[in-house]
């Protein structure tokens, strides 16, 4: 369906990576042989790239693999990462989903933004700086679509500049500043898409010159709060979540529960762990705090809703918020993250509650956070639990933590090994930023102390 990859087969693609070249078939052979695959069948692979440079020699060995196994390949050439995951999802609900084109994507996304916000006045430009990459190529190609009911000026569009180079979402959610050489005005609203089109965030300026960034968290915060008064408004009892990882910052968590009274989850980082989680509820919102995340409703959910929506007969009330869910349903991509569908629904949030990006800033107050990274031998020797809130192991490094966390206000941290490098990651909050800075510190000698820290034991940070 255009989502992630079931788990179980990724050590099949473990295997298949690192298979030698003569053991290659074998392998093959065997996954076709447990996972009972009918090789008689007609396969059809859609392939698509990004703006690298590598991309086109990497889309055509796909092509040579594909048709070495006699089976269909379908080039839909320079796409997003999560358009690929939509066309792949309209092909296999047979166009249900949408039109299996780009041309589609565009229309049924435009088509859900100006329903949305058809009673809405057309907001103040919207400054996009899309990494230099292909999600910059792909928003341009829409603007026509939305017939000027929203005013985007891209920047970082890809005719120059590298890749990522000091621009791009990561960019300004690790620097908490600014693409380089972009000009924001004061109060102005800015977004940056990442590399390949999923993630983004948003931020500008206050009257100060102060930088303000609104993360994944602000960002699950704004489109829960819209779903979940619609759905309140339409007289549905849909059960629905915000799921989170460890780095979700305090405050989101504590506005969702207590002032929103809105069911909060936490999942272990990574997409596919949100994914999960996310799919076990009616409506579940996913987004991590670097901007990766969508919405996902059940059948149930979205059956419910479209019923309500087309009934002559249910109260107009009701039925118009049925009516808008329906449209928020159209203009969100299921299967992935996906920046330029989350622009276009933030936009519409932002247009049909009259908010400014400063009104909707000030939703909740970010508490002052800090990451760190200690080097260890091996990385191995930290083990987790609760969704990597809680460390197991090495012995004693749990207790270090929460006397630590005790000495200060509102404070909370966790410690978690890196996926691909030998260094633990150290996440720590506290009510003030030299509290936060000292927290971290603190927790990132403890891990260098009982976790085998290597070369010079971390700093304080002022």
């Amino acid at each position: 369906m255009g989502e992630m990859l079931e788990v179980s087969w990724e050590s099949y693609a473990t295997q298949l990576a690192n298979a030698e070249q003569e053991t290659l078939l074998t392998v093959l052979k065997d996954l076709v042989e447990r996972e009972a695959v009918n090789m008689a069948h007609n396969a059809t692979v859609f392939i698509g790239r990004d703006t690298r440079p590598s991309s086109e020699s990497l889309a055509q060995a796909v092509k040579d693999g594909v048709a070495a196994l006699g089976a269909h390949c379908q080039d839909f050439g320079l796409v997003t990462t999560p358009q690929l995951h939509y066309l792949v999802c309209c092909q296999n609900t047979q166009g249900s989903y949408g039109d299996i084109s780009l041309d589609g994507y565009y229309k049924k996304l435009s088509t859900a933004f100006g329903k949305l916000t058809h009673d809405a006045p057309v907001a103040q430009p919207l400054l996009v700086d899309g990494a230099n990459g292909i999600g910059a190529l792909q928003l341009k190609a829409m603007l026509p679509y939305l017939k000027g009911r929203l005013e985007v000026k891209v920047t970082k569009d890809g005719s120059a500049g590298k890749l990522n180079h000091l621009c791009g979402a990561d960019y300004v959610k690790v620097q908490q500043e600014a693409p380089q050489g972009v000009e924001m005005g004061v109060g102005q609203r800015c977004c940056s898409f990442d590399g390949d089109g999923d993630r983004i965030v948003y931020y500008y300026n206050d009257d100060e010159g102060r930088f303000h960034l609104l993360d994944g968290d602000k960002i699950a915060t704004l489109v829960s709060t819209f779903i979940k008064e619609l759905l309140t408004k339409a007289g549905l009892d849909l059960q629905m979540a915000v799921v989170q990882t460890a780095y979700a910052n305090g405050s989101s968590t504590h506005y969702l529960e207590d002032t929103m009274k809105t069911t909060v989850r936490c999942a272990k980082t990574g997409v596919k762990h949100l994914h999960h989680e996310a799919l076990q509820f009616d409506v579940g919102v996913y987004f991590e705090a670097n901007g990766h995340g969508t919405v996902l409703f059940s059948k149930e959910a979205e059956e419910m809703i479209n019923q309500l929506a087309k009934d002559p007969s249910a109260p107009e009330g009701r039925r118009s918020a049925a009516i808008q869910l329906h449209n928020t349903i159209d203009l969100i991509n299921q299967t992935v993250g996906d920046a330029i569908s989350d622009m276009l629904l933030i936009e519409a949030v932002l247009a049909v509650k009259g908010l400014t990006i400063q009104q909707w800033d000030t939703i909740y107050t970010d508490l002052p956070n800090r990451q760190l990274k200690v080097k260890v031998a091996d990385r191995r020797v930290i083990d987790t639990t609760d969704a990597e809130r809680r460390a197991t192991s090495p012995a004693g490094l749990q207790e270090a933590i929460d006397a630590l966390v005790r000495k200060y206000r509102l404070a909370r941290s966790f410690v978690r090994p890196s996926g691909t490098e030998d260094v633990v990651r150290v996440y720590a909050e506290a009510d003030t930023r030299e509290s936060a800075d000292a927290l971290a510190h603190e927790v990132s000698l403890a891990v260098f102390r009982l976790a085998g820290g290597v070369g010079e034991e971390p700093k304080p940070l002022h």
